[in-house]
């Protein structure tokens, strides 16, 4: 099984990503030590696919230690990813009996690590967490680096905290089962590592995108040890986003900024991704610091996946507040990542705000032609 070591500030944590990894989910944790509890938090929809394959073992494993275990489900939406939810989960482990000595095993997407490496980082002020991504965007990247939080309804993930977890367990198989929208959602963010940091992830991905799209083991196997690479790599670099690991947040200025302006309710979170690349790519287009032939491949492999939700009612007035507000913004000035070639990108850079603007009205023709 490929194991992938992620260094942090609290010790060094590994990502074991194989085929089957799922099942060997009990002997990988059980390899944390002594616990008081094993503690699952996920969600309903996510329980009933993957339940079956890990209550019983789990259950046993944590039984044979004289551990407890208990099954935590919450929503997984967007628009639930707030701080109710995580009082919710919270007062559900004080009732579960879970102390110190507690390990919380997050099941699902990005939304359910997030929310759940939240809930870890501030429960009994912090007990181990283990992640179990369920998701293609959760398992090249929301599982790795150990950014946590859940959203106000002024902005995305303005509230939470670094909190790296002991252990990530990456089972390409749950990608099996996922909706293809959620499928498609998640391949907007392997596209933006090619875009970022890895040139030849991004062509192998406009090589392979049919056997992609159409999860070839192979071809999937290839693009999320590839993209796992990457994340560990910057992450090691980076940890706390004070420089590199900006690069992370190619396309998510606008994306989180769409994502809030709808009330996180009308796009994935990689399709809101996807159209805040395209339009990053536009601007470092306008300032002459990509070339056109590059600007070119990324915006054709970004809408070659599929069609995105409409950007209808969403104007520059509506989204200029919510990105002065940003999480990544300082003093109210707006800080973009550009591209500047596929592989190399820049951070911190500020865009005159008529660019935006054209940017963004030229996002809906520019996609359409992209798509031919």
């Amino acid at each position: 099984m490929p194991t992938i070591p992620v260094r942090s500030s609290t010790g060094t944590y590994d990502v074991y990503c194989a085929e089957g990894a799922l099942r060997r989910a009990a002997r990988l944790i059980g390899r944390l030590g002594t616990a008081s509890g094993v503690y699952v938090l996920s969600s309903p929809r996510v329980w009933w696919h993957c339940g079956a394959k890990l209550d019983a073992e789990l259950r046993r494993a944590a039984k044979s230690r004289g551990a407890k275990f208990h099954v935590v489900l919450f929503d997984d939406r967007e628009a639930a990813k707030r701080l109710s939810t995580v009082e919710k989960i919270s007062r559900a482990l004080v009732r579960a009996g879970a102390d110190r000595g507690a390990v919380l095993v997050a099941i699902g997407g990005g939304v359910v690590g997030d929310v759940a490496g939240f809930a870890a980082a501030a429960y009994l002020r912090g007990v181990r967490l283990v992640h179990v991504p369920t998701t293609l965007v959760a398992q090249i990247d929301s599982s790795i680096g150990g950014k946590t939080g859940v959203n106000l309804p002024e902005g995305k993930n303005l509230v939470g905290a670094f909190y790296p977890p002991k252990l990530v367990i990456t089972d390409p198989e749950t990608l099996k089962t996922l909706p293809h929208r959620e499928f498609r959602s998640g391949l907007y963010e392997v596209v933006k590592t090619g875009v970022i940091a890895d040139a030849e992830l991004f062509a192998f991905i406009e090589r392979r995108l049919p056997a992609l799209l159409r999860r070839d083991p192979r071809a999937l196997a290839w693009v999320i040890e590839r993209s796992i690479r990457v994340k560990a790599d910057v992450v090691r670099k980076d940890e706390h986003e004070g420089g590199l690991r900006q690069i992370l947040n190619f396309g998510h200025t606008l994306g989180h900024g769409l994502e809030a302006a709808t009330g996180y309710r009308r796009f994935r979170h990689g399709e809101a991704i996807a159209w805040g690349m395209i339009a990053a790519t536009l601007m470092a287009l306008a300032m002459g610091r990509l070339r056109e032939p590059d600007a070119g491949r990324i915006i054709r492999l970004v809408a070659a996946i599929g069609p995105l939700p409409p950007l209808h009612g969403i104007t520059t007035a509506r989204l200029r507040p919510i990105l002065a507000g940003d999480k990544k913004a300082r003093a109210g000035r707006v800080l973009w990542v550009l591209p500047r070639r596929i592989g190399k990108t820049e951070w911190g850079a500020e865009v005159p705000w008529r660019v935006v603007e054209r940017a963004f009205a030229a996002l809906p023709e520019v996609a359409a032609k992209a798509r031919g």
